[in-house]
């Protein structure tokens, strides 16, 4: 399909980005300038000899392209655009010149087909492929184009967008596969091949090496993006990301780009997780995910300070939602989940990854930090629906350390927004204005702790040490800001 611009873009293969430079590379694989000339390259490496007579070494990708480059397909689709909604005026039916048209036999234009393109990889020798949800979302006619040019008309076999990965089918026997890897074993550095069809180029293959693991991109919760330097292009979407052994390591999904073309950051599904997915949506066409029922965020330096964390790690529970499972097995907001089955959740976009690969009904346990002390809790996962586990993000009173001036909330304030206690925050200044705490805003807890009064809350910011975690309330929206204090 078309690239999508920024984060939401189909992506697409890679260029080789070697620079040829004596010694550097010649480092880089161990192999010293004055032995290079008289060391046989390392496997799936090739030697050259500059001029000077030191060898670099480079990697050489042909042998896989030649082997898995057959199981690499083209997919063209076809979807019809939306209709004009012009029906009789061609003016459009909102216009003040529409009725003048009321009996004209004007004839609206007809749906005009949109055509994209993509890739994809054979995962079956029956004609299972694995490709991007978004290549083939929408799309009315799908045609998979071998490299041997032989074309067939394919059939979607499931779609999920949370992943963007879909499998489709072509009626085809004893076709060439892919081996798939273990996306967990991949290391940052490590050189990667790209094997697609940017700009309808089909079988076209870059290389690069993998940049950094475990992106989390915006509207992508769910998936930790591999992200590599290979240079990416409109028509790679769906395409294998192979290691040099040859394995599938990751779909191309998407790129970042302020101009639509490569500009070297582009982002893999691992194939670990586009496998879970493609499992079930071949077993039953749809998937199922766990969910605990919570919205959290990151826990900075500053959040660590003053929930006497030891380091600014885990996942920040900031709300609880109503009759979730997470409720249910006692979390609170304020709780950071810092463990899942006993494996440390390094960040908040961890913990999302991991419940949403466990299924409906999962036992989990998690060891969560509350009031500067580990406990386990239990919880039973339930299915992920529309809303999910997310990430986000009376008298006056003084301003005092905060510098805020708040009051408490009267009984009809607190029906209104749903709250038990809080505070009305109606002046901001110094660290609490610094901290993004605006008038409007309710203060529920501070360190945790509910405050209903002013003086409770003068109380929690006595005892705090350098920081205040203040629980805010803002529209429908619950999230903890960290007010430095001095």
């Amino acid at each position: 399909m078309t690239m999508r611009k920024l984060i939401r873009n189909p992506l697409i293969a890679a260029a080789l980005g070697v620079l040829v430079g004596a010694a550097p590379l010649a480092a880089l694989y161990g192999v010293r300038a004055a032995d290079a000339a008289n060391s046989p390259p390392p496997a799936g490496l090739t030697s050259s000899s500059p001029r000077g007579g030191v060898a670099v070494v480079l990697p050489d990708f042909s042998t896989l392209v030649k082997k898995y480059g057959p199981a690499v397909v083209s997919i063209r689709v076809i979807e019809k655009s939306s209709d004009s909604g012009m029906q009789g005026s061609p003016f459009g039916p909102g216009s003040p010149f529409a009725p003048f048209f009321h009996n004209f036999p004007f004839q609206a234009p007809q749906q005009t087909p949109i055509e994209g393109e993509g890739s994809g990889f054979i995962i079956r020798p029956d004609g299972l492929i694995l490709t991007n949800a978004h290549v083939v979302a929408g799309a009315s006619k799908v045609t998979v184009q071998l490299r041997n040019r032989r074309e067939y008309p394919a059939k979607i076999i499931g779609i999920d967008k949370v992943s963007d990965v879909a499998v489709i089918k072509i009626a085809a026997n004893n076709l060439p596969t892919v081996h798939i890897g273990d996306s967990s074993d991949l290391e940052v550095g490590q050189w990667v091949l790209a094997i697609g069809a940017p700009f309808g180029f089909d079988n076209s293959a870059t290389a690069g090496i993998v940049s950094a693991k475990g992106r989390m991109l915006p509207h992508s919760n769910y998936v930790p993006f591999i992200q590599t330097d290979v240079p990416i292009n409109p028509g790679n979407s769906g395409g294998p990301l192979f290691n040099m052994q040859g394995q599938v390591v990751g779909i191309n999904s998407q790129i970042y780009s302020r101009s639509g073309g490569f500009m070297g950051l582009s982002f893999s599904i691992p194939i670990n997780v586009a496998m879970h997915v493609a499992d079930q949506l071949i077993a039953t066409g749809h998937v199922r995910r766990g969910e605990l029922g919570i919205y959290i965020q990151p826990v900075d330096q500053g959040l660590a300070d003053s929930f006497g964390l030891p380091a600014p790690e885990g996942a920040l529970v900031a709300s609880v939602n109503p009759n979730s499972p997470a409720q249910a097995a006692g979390i609170e907001p304020g709780d950071v989940i810092i463990a899942l089955n006993g494996r440390k959740v390094e960040n908040s976009n961890d913990l999302p990854v991991r419940i949403a690969s466990l299924p409906p009904g999962t036992k989990v346990n998690l060891t969560v930090w509350r009031n500067h002390a580990e406990r386990q809790v239990i919880a039973t996962l339930g299915a992920m629906g529309t809303k999910a586990l997310a990430a986000a993000g009376g008298a006056h009173q003084p301003g005092g350390r905060l510098g805020l001036v708040v009051r408490p909330l009267t009984a009809d304030e607190q029906q209104q927004d749903n709250t038990h206690g809080g505070l009305m925050v109606q002046g901001v200044s110094g660290p609490a204005e610094d901290a993004g705490i605006q008038p409007g805003d309710i203060v529920l807890s501070a360190n945790g702790e509910p405050v209903s009064t002013a003086s409770q809350l003068q109380a929690a910011v006595a005892k705090s040490k350098g920081h205040v975690a203040l629980l805010i309330q803002r529209g429908d929206t619950r999230i903890f800001v960290p007010v430095e204090v001095h």
